[in-house]
């Protein structure tokens, strides 16, 4: 049973009845009863922690956003259409056993021909497409900007003044980050070393009584990671390790000015070429997992018994590998984009962005050209804790304050916690340009070679506001791609309540200001709001 307070006794919900009666009631959350909505303070269990998004603001007391609410009460046994969703992302494990049935093929195309059957201009083009070839590790955009040299420019003075600063922060995290990896490492060591094994618990940890240094010290570094959140010594030596390959990516990939991440042969400031890659989808290496991951999200295999279950069901994965370990470059997303909905997506997720964008008109066009061809464009906000509406951050749907495209969403990520650490502390925000918000914090899915993991951000907010999109298209496939934003847009659970902004303590705002619906996804709300707009 789930410990929770509450905070007053009336009622969380006002029910509005759909004009038959049989296809369920909204959950709304009006103002004078929002704040009134009990607050969970134990622990998820590990079960919820593995499925907190697809859970129920009411009855759960977490922010998920009632998936499994949804297809107990009204998908049931109803048979949807299929629906194509391309993720343009790194790599994604095909051949993973949540994902495997779920994978789009391209029946006009033969495989391993070398023909391109389809006529498509991409040979081979069987799961979809690989336009960074066998390259995975690419610069930030401000540093290609600073490499090409020109002055002139107006994004090179920038561009510049945060690569110093940048590469400064990096520098000095790593310093800090050797010094407590192998301080955590030494005494994880020295624990295993006392206690006669390396699987050792929190209470023996405890119970350790010495008067000598180097095992007392090593106790309270234990005690010190359990208390924040760390069930094992183990997994800090872990995610200390794992930071810290992400600063050495920072430092050695990303904001080296030497490295040569292209290997396709193409310019990439050239749209002239445009068939370039290949058709292997696949991560390069098994550290190349967040394509894998944002997939899982979306549509891994659901009530299979294995580790994970996707938002949508009905639902065939398109690949397209654009995203390398770095920035993405204009041209690759734009060509993705294209690709996208020249071979049959309905719904688009990008996880992806950047703060420099030299080609963005290129983007910008193929995102117009996504809306004219009734797809929908699911984009993370991402996870630079700032206001989107006033610093940069692409691709974006709007030139000069004018939105081009009606098919375009941009989402925000929520943490597990109801209440005013509900949104995540890394999240990008903007009342006019992020759209909703969506679980994106510690998001357990799935990872190459059969594995399983958690994952934070924007990019796994995305994903899962694309799998209630896929579930619009699936149910009501008359819905136009304008109609399933709208109805994603005005069936969120509208929070009434304040909340800590950019982890900022000081920084508290009312959720309503964070973004333009000012609502959480919820897709039980989304299948009756669309039922009732297909009824009509």
């Amino acid at each position: 049973m789930n410990t929770f307070k509450t905070i007053a006794k009336s009622a969380f919900l006002a029910v509005l009845i759909s004009g038959c009666g049989s296809t369920g009631d909204i959950i709304s959350t009006p103002t004078e009863n929002i704040d009134n909505s009990p607050l969970k303070v134990s622990e998820l269990t590990e079960a919820e922690k593995h499925n907190w998004g697809h859970l129920d603001l009411v009855s759960d007391t977490i922010p998920g956003m009632s998936v499994d609410k949804a297809y107990t009460a009204l998908i049931k046994k109803k048979k949807g259409k299929k629906v194509i969703v391309a993720v343009i992302d790194s790599g994604i494990d095909i051949d993973h056993e949540d994902l495997d049935d779920v994978i789009w093929t391209n029946k006009d195309e033969i495989p391993n021909n070398n023909i391109d059957d389809d006529k498509n201009g991409y040979i081979d083009d069987i799961h979809g497409w690989n336009f960074l070839g066998k390259g995975y590790d690419e610069q930030l955009e401000l540093v290609r900007i600073l490499v090409k040299g020109d002055k002139t420019n107006p994004d090179y003075e920038r561009a510049k003044a945060e690569y110093e600063e940048e590469y400064a922060k990096w520098l000095e995290r790593k310093t800090q980050y050797d010094q407590i990896y192998e301080q955590i490492k030494n005494a994880d060591e020295t624990l295993a070393n006392h206690l006669g094994k390396k699987d050792y618990t929190k209470e023996e940890v405890n119970a350790i009584k010495t008067e000598d240094d180097v095992l007392n010290r090593s106790v309270q570094i234990a005690k010190y990671m359990f208390s924040n959140n760390m069930d094992s010594m183990a997994d800090a030596v872990k995610e200390i390790g794992s930071s810290l390959e992400s600063i050495n990516d920072r430092l050695n990939s990303n904001l080296n000015k030497d490295l040569k991440g292209r290997v396709t042969g193409d310019d990439p400031y050239d749209m002239s070429t445009k068939y370039y890659g290949d058709g292997n989808v696949k991560p390069v290496k098994k550290s190349e997992s967040h394509g894998t991951h944002v997939a899982g999200i979306i549509a891994a295999e659901r009530n299979n018994g294995l580790g994970a279950n996707g938002v949508a069901n009905n639902v065939e994965i398109m690949s397209i590998r654009a995203v390398p370990n770095g920035d993405e470059y204009d041209k690759d997303v734009a060509l993705a984009i294209r690709y996208a909905v020249d071979n049959g997506a309905q719904v688009i997720n990008g996880s992806f962005g950047k703060s420099y964008s030299p080609n963005g008109e290129w983007v910008r066009d193929a995102i117009t050209y996504a809306s004219e061809n009734d797809v929908v464009f699911v984009h993370a906000a991402g996870n630079d804790s700032k206001d989107v509406d006033t610093e940069p951050n692409f691709p974006d749907d709007n030139i000069n304050g004018k939105e081009i495209s009606n098919t375009y969403i941009r989402v925000g990520a929520l943490s597990p916690k109801y209440g005013s650490n509900m949104v995540a502390s890394f999240s990008n925000y903007g009342k006019q340009n992020v759209d909703v918000f969506a679980p994106g914090d510690s998001v357990y899915s799935t990872t190459p070679e059969n594995e399983y993991d958690t994952k934070g951000g924007t990019s796994m907010a995305a994903p899962a506001v694309a799998g209630v999109a896929a579930l619009i298209r699936s149910y009501f496939p008359d819905l136009s791609a304008a109609q399933v934003k709208q109805v994603i847009m005005e069936s969120g659970l509208a929070i009434n309540r304040k909340v800590i902004v950019g982890g900022d303590s000081e920084d508290v705002r009312p959720f309503a200001d964070l973004s333009k619906s000012s609502r959480m996804v919820n897709a039980y709300n989304a299948f009756i709001i669309a039922a009732k707009m297909a009824a009509k």
